[in-house]
Parts: C-alpha cells; sequence; structure tokens
C-alpha cells in the first residue's frame, strides 16, 4: 500500500476541536488534572470520573470557565462494570453523542509492604481498581468507538461531523510496570501495573480497525502519594533516576495531547516512559 503525505499543517494534528474526552480519576490536581486540563485546552469537551474526591466537580467547572468547552464531572466506581458501562452512555449521550477519547488514570498504591505479610483483601483492592477497571473502561469506549467507525454516526444514529477515523484509549501504567523499582515492596502494583501495559497492547491488535490503545508510564511524579512526601524524601527519589528530580504532572501533558490526538495516528500498542530515566539505570 502506497503512503499518502497527509498535507496537514504540524499543530494542527494536536487539535482536538469537536471531540469528546472521558478522563477517570480526576481531582483537583495531579495527573488526571493535568491530562483533562491538557486535552480541553486542545479543544476537547471533557467529562471527568471521580470516586469520591468531590473536589473533581469544582476542578470540571474550572476547566469549562479557562478553556471554554463542555466540561462536567461524573461520580462512579470504576471497579463496578455495570456503573462504568451506565455512566460513558450517559456521557455520550450528553456531550454531542459521540465518544473520541478516553483516558483510564484511576489508580491507588500499594500500602502493605511484602507479599508474605500483607493481605488479600488489599490485593484485590489494588488489582481490581489498577487493572480490571481499566479493562472495564476499555469495553465500555471500545464499544462506541466501533459504533462510531462502522456507522460514521453518533449515537442517535445522525452523521458525525467531520467523520470518524479511529478513537484513542489510553491508560496510565506507570515506570512500575517495567521494573521492580526499591526500596519499596510492591509485588501487586507493579503486576497490575504491568497487566495495564500488556492489556492495551493486546487490545491494539484486536481495535487495529477502529481505534489506537496505548499507554503512559510516569516515574515518579510530584503528586498523589509522592507529592505527600516531605522534601528530603522526594529529592532521595528523584536522585535515582539520570535527571536527578522528580517529575511534574505538566511534564506529562505533552505525552496525553499526542496519543489522544491525530499526531499519533500510526501509533499503536505503544507505551510511553516519561520518567526522568529511571528505567535506563
Amino acid at each position: 500500500m502506497e503512503f499518502t503525505r497527509s498535507s496537514s499543517a504540524g499543530l494542527s494534528l494536536f487539535s482536538l476541536r469537536g471531540r469528546t474526552a472521558i478522563v477517570s480519576g480526576v481531582a483537583a490536581t495531579g495527573i488526571g488534572y493535568a491530562i483533562a486540563e491538557i486535552l480541553a485546552e486542545a479543544g476537547a469537551n471533557v467529562a471527568v470520573l471521580y470516586n469520591r474526591n468531590v473536589s473533581a466537580i469544582a476542578a470540571a467547572d474550572t476547566i469549562a470557565r479557562t478553556y471554554r468547552v463542555q466540561c462536567k464531572a461524573y461520580q462512579v466506581d470504576v471497579t463496578n462494570e455495570p456503573n462504568v458501562d451506565d455512566v460513558v452512555d450517559r456521557i455520550v449521550t450528553e456531550f454531542n453523542g459521540r465518544l473520541d477519547i478516553f483516558v483510564a488514570n484511576s489508580g491507588i498504591a500499594w500500602g502493605e509492604g511484602e507479599a508474605l505479610n500483607s493481605t488479600f483483601k488489599h490485593y484485590h483492592e489494588v488489582m481490581s481498581t489498577n487493572l480490571d477497571s481499566v479493562y472495564y473502561c476499555a469495553v465500555a469506549a471500545g464499544r462506541h468507538f466501533r459504533h462510531h467507525f462502522e456507522t460514521q454516526a453518533d449515537v442517535e444514529g445522525a452523521k458525525l461531523v467531520g467523520g470518524f477515523k479511529s478513537g484513542s484509549f489510553i491508560a496510565t501504567a506507570s515506570m512500575s510496570g517495567h521494573i521492580v523499582n526499591v526500596p519499596h515492596l510492591q509485588a501487586a502494583y507493579n503486576t497490575s501495573k504491568a497487566g495495564v501495559i500488556h492489556l492495551c497492547k493486546s487490545l491494539a491488535v484486536e481495535w487495529a480497525a477502529f481505534a489506537r490503545v496505548n499507554t503512559v508510564s510516569p516515574g515518579y511524579i510530584d503528586s498523589g502519594l509522592t507529592g505527600e512526601c516531605s522534601t528530603e524524601v522526594k529529592a532521595s527519589l528523584g536522585e535515582k533516576a539520570p535527571m536527578r528530580r522528580i517529575g511534574t504532572p505538566d511534564e506529562l501533558k505533552g505525552a496525553y495531547l499526542y496519543l489522544a490526538s491525530d499526531a499519533s495516528s500510526f501509533t499503536t500498542g505503544t507505551d510511553i516512559l516519561v520518567d526522568g530515566g529511571y528505567c535506563l539505570l
């Protein structure tokens, strides 16, 4: 097959104007907020999902006002498959009848140390939140991606403005899906994130006709549990990477925007490490 170069200007490839995105695991700060913000800045209408952290409601309002897009928060337990399916269908109906991008960003840290001294209850909590929920979100989103591609129509049957070339599903994995980072003892967490990476590679093959599926693997980022660490601990973590520091949520924005946009139209089944070179050592 002969490749024909697109005549699109480079920066226009990153535009998400008129598209609908869903981002899970969003609060008023952190990685989820950074993802939702950059997608909105690029022009997408963004629905954000949260479970307990109601700061997501104010975060959505801020994004809507700042970037003049539709942005709304929805409460859902992403470990409950029927609830995930229901909320995705509801969002698609309320957001122009279409879904173009889904970022599965929900996750929890491991908090019980070595496996032999941990509980199975916590193991199941981590695996359910970090891995099972990604599967549920992917299936819910994939159904819409496939429908849009096959029919070139929205959920009501109306022709999609601008057409539909491909959906984009992105999951937040971790450098811990690549390495056993020490001194942290977190076998279940590492396994859950490695599972996310391989799940998305597998779906990339299954969905090649109608959607791209990729992952982003952050290293130590100044948010979440790492953000709550002391300055001394953050400095210690940063020294383990060649860049000699930890990252910020804003430094992840480029990776997510690339994978969400047409700039990555020939990119699927890949994982982008954003870890300051940590995994190189």
